[in-house]
């Protein structure tokens, strides 16, 4: 609990402070030295604005994804959650640099949704809120991940979505 409320307060007070862009991203970074309970912080950084090109999700869409051109600069955190021997759930909290509305907009998942919502992200940060995404603790679209996993099922039903909000408040 002490790691979530250092996480935030920290989060908050980089988010409220008015700094030129270069200071407001070292202090992005230094989220990356911050324990979570339960938890590893896998990367923390300022995202130039216009520069975030989302990953590939390896769906043989075609053209590799193109940059986020509209976002504003923000703080990308990414961590892993481990909230039982079995779990493995990636999240992402995406901060505005600037011009924050003071709410968090955690972002659920539809279907089997193995994946972090990286368009629902986009759109949260363009409305000024910061926004956190998970996989659910799993990756893909099926259910396959379940089978002999029952804590990852509890990790998809409701355990994900709590520990991802809890690390990000």
């Amino acid at each position: 609990m002490k790691s979530a409320v250092l996480f935030t307060a920290t989060a908050l007070l980089a988010l409220s402070m008015r700094v030129p862009p270069l200071t407001a991203a070292a202090a992005c970074d230094t989220l990356g030295t911050l324990g979570l309970r339960g938890g590893t912080v896998t990367l923390a950084q300022g995202v130039a604005a216009g520069a975030f090109v989302p990953p590939a999700t390896g769906r043989g869409r075609g053209a590799p994804p193109a940059p986020y051109a509209d976002l504003p600069a923000f703080c990308r955190v990414a961590a892993t959650l481990q909230p039982s021997s079995d779990s493995a759930i990636a999240v992402e909290v995406w901060m505005p640099a600037s011009g924050w509305n003071g709410k968090l907009e955690a972002i659920g998942g539809q279907g089997w949704a193995g994946a972090i919502g990286y368009g629902s992200l986009r759109d949260a940060l363009r409305r000024g809120y910061a926004a956190a995404s998970t996989d659910t603790g799993h990756e893909g679209g099926s259910g396959q991940f379940a089978l002999g996993h029952p804590e990852k099922l509890v990790d998809f039903g409701w355990r994900a979505v709590h520990e991802m909000t809890g690390a990000a408040s």
